[in-house]
């Protein structure tokens, strides 16, 4: 071989070796391409599930603050703002872990999954406690209803009681019926001028009643003026009506046997009587128990 086809081999084998290295280099170079884009590819997804986690996280810690007003239960309130709280603390390392560190992505990941089953068991709990307490309020609610009817029913029994002790009151109150007043002169004969009256004669019944007890009554008069004053003498007393003591005409006891009873009262004229008209009121047992009025003419 001469020195001629020894250059042109040597040339060839260069011409060889620079196009060897050139498809080397181009096949590394397409490597390295192809590696970044699939780097750029995972860090992009691993963007989107940071995002999706962040979302996630989000939603959870408005899940717990939701349901923290929705339970009357200290001990699971406690506790739902424990699983809140790390909620929050997984929602800040979030913002500050970077998109490619996938290792920490996947744990985060796991972390919420088992967050998330944390809040179902929260979720069941509640369910379970709101139902216990709606029970509760309903057999409540119940008792309320009964307790109620029962006061209702007592109340009734009450005003049923009231009402029939009035009417056996009324029933056994005396009653004075046919109740006339006359003047009278010294002799017991009727007068109509007062000039030549001597007593006012009061004569009524105490009427049959054989619910009223029986035995002795005090029987209190009073005799009114026109203008509303009473007649009285200076040993006249007062009696009880009402709660308060008033003052009488005439008293006298009677013995009261349920039969019907006819009493007569005499009242003396020693005072100036004037014309006009006059009430006489009759009283027993604390009522008054009969009322008349009559003119005295001049």
């Amino acid at each position: 071989m001469d020195a001629d086809e020894r250059e042109i081999r040597k040339k060839s084998l260069i011409i060889m070796a620079i196009i060897v290295l050139v498809l080397l280099i181009g096949g590394f170079a397409y490597y390295i391409y192809d590696k970044e884009k699939q780097l750029s590819g995972m860090t992009e997804a691993f963007a989107l599930e940071k995002e999706a986690l962040s979302d996630d996280l989000a939603e959870l810690s408005l899940q717990y603050e939701g349901h923290k007003f929705s339970i009357g239960n200290d001990s699971l309130f406690a506790l739902l703002e424990i699983e809140q709280m790390k909620v929050q603390r997984l929602q800040e390392e979030l913002r500050t872990v970077k998109a490619t560190n996938a290792r920490r992505i996947n744990e985060l990941r796991k972390e919420i999954e088992t967050l998330r089953s944390i809040m179902r068991s929260f979720v069941v709990q509640i369910d379970s406690l709101n139902t216990a307490n709606q029970q509760l309020r309903d057999a409540n609610a119940q008792a309320t209803r009964r307790y109620q009817q029962a006061s209702s029913q007592v109340t009734q029994l009450t005003r049923d009681k009231e009402r029939l002790t009035e009417r056996v009151t009324l029933a056994s109150r005396l009653d004075a019926v046919a109740i006339q007043v006359k003047a009278i002169n010294a002799r017991g004969r009727d007068v109509k001028r007062i000039k030549d009256a001597d007593q006012l004669m009061l004569t009524f019944l105490l009427a049959k009643n054989i619910t009223a007890p029986v035995g002795e009554k005090n029987i209190y008069v009073r005799f009114m003026r026109p203008d509303d004053d009473i007649l009285r003498k200076p040993n006249s007393g007062v009696f009880a009506f009402e709660n308060r003591d008033i003052p009488y005409s005439i008293m006298r006891v009677i013995e009261y046997n349920g039969e019907e009873t006819p009493v007569t009262f005499y009242w003396k004229i020693e005072e100036f009587l004037s014309e006009g008209t006059y009430r006489v009121d009759i009283f027993a047992d604390g009522n008054n128990i009969g009322r008349k009025t009559f003119v005295l003419e001049k």
